[in-house]
């Protein structure tokens, strides 16, 4: 027994700085996640004000008949602004074709406009990712579209196609391309074509930033094994340069979807309140201030919100989906 008793309190001695350095480790923790959100706490605070509240009243609104001309004496009708039945008719919001046309034309605005980005945005990367003279001047030029606020982008592009004196008219024209001027924004079938077009042209440049700043973390050693071997360029995008730009390329689309869905100001300034073109924002914009409907155009940033809410819940799911089969 004397024999065993120093390696008994080695033993013993060693669980004891194991245990003494996890309960250190469980403090340090403890004490960071204390600091970080007394750190988080003014940020949450300011934003709960900025954000929470109007999102709350928004919410409270949607559930009344609140008028812009007597707000104060609104009443508490439940989810009338959303569907109801009245007389043997469906009313409300999801009863209301021009709403779903609404839902229609954003949901087909976001999908082109994004597809379109994500292909263009891609291939200036590219171009801008090679070394050529004058590099650094045409990244600069590029950004100039992204860099111009929406409002004024949308009113410059509101005179380059009007369909009198829009310059996008007499050049088309000057080639013979068309044989009279056209009504771009008034056109009930190009009308949001030539939206896609504006956002296409403005936004695309962000889309290349950011494919631009993956394509130039990769590492050089495969792209100089694949040009040993003798690969096509083409081959070495498909099967190297996109699988690994793929992460990139993804939060990138998933930013443009959540902002495309919510877009406002560029078809307002082209388009106004046409409903060939209109959104819902530009829907709810309607309700709210024109017919003066707090109630019903609450309801619809409502479901706005909640349209934009379940995007990011399925866009983080499908992320951590991707995480998890890749780990």
């Amino acid at each position: 027994m004397t024999k065993s008793s120093p390696a008994r309190e080695v033993v013993l001695d060693a669980s004891t700085r194991r245990s003494g350095r996890a309960a250190r480790k469980a403090s340090l923790t403890r004490e960071r996640v204390r600091a970080a959100w007394l750190f988080l706490a003014p940020m949450l605070i300011v934003l709960a004000l900025v954000a929470g509240w109007p999102l709350v009243r928004t919410i409270w609104f949607g559930l009344t008949n609140a008028n812009l001309a007597d707000i104060r004496h609104a009443e508490f009708i439940g989810v009338a602004n959303y569907l109801s039945r009245d007389d043997g008719h469906w009313t409300g919001l999801l009863a209301d074709p021009e709403w779903w046309r609404a839902v229609w034309n954003t949901v087909l605005f976001a999908i082109v406009s994004v597809s379109l980005e994500t292909v263009f945005g891609t291939v200036i990367a590219l171009v801008l990712n090679t070394r050529f003279v004058g590099r650094g001047l045409v990244r600069t030029a590029v950004l100039i579209p992204w860099a111009i606020p929406t409002i004024v982008s949308a009113k410059m592009w509101s005179w380059m196609l009007n369909d009198q004196f829009g310059i996008l008219n007499h050049i088309l024209i000057g080639m013979g391309v068309l044989s009279h001027p056209i009504a771009w924004t008034a056109d009930p079938h190009l009308a949001l074509l030539a939206v896609v077009m504006v956002d296409v042209w403005k936004t695309t440049p962000f889309m290349a930033l950011l494919i631009l700043a993956a394509l130039q973390m990769l590492p050089t050693d495969c792209y100089e094994a694949a040009r040993l071997d003798g690969v096509h360029p083409v081959r070495v995008f498909f099967k190297v340069t996109l699988p690994l730009v793929r992460p990139a390329v993804m939060v990138a689309v998933i930013f443009r979807a959540l902002d495309a869905l919510r877009v406002f100001d560029l078809i307002y300034v082209l388009t106004s309140n046409s409903p060939d073109t209109m959104s819902m924002s530009v829907y709810a914009r309607q309700q709210l201030v024109d017919f003066q409907e707090i109630g019903y155009g609450s309801a619809a940033s409502t479901l706005l919100f909640l349209v934009v809410a379940l995007c990011i819940i399925v866009a983080v799911l499908a992320s951590r989906m991707r995480f998890d089969e890749a780990q």
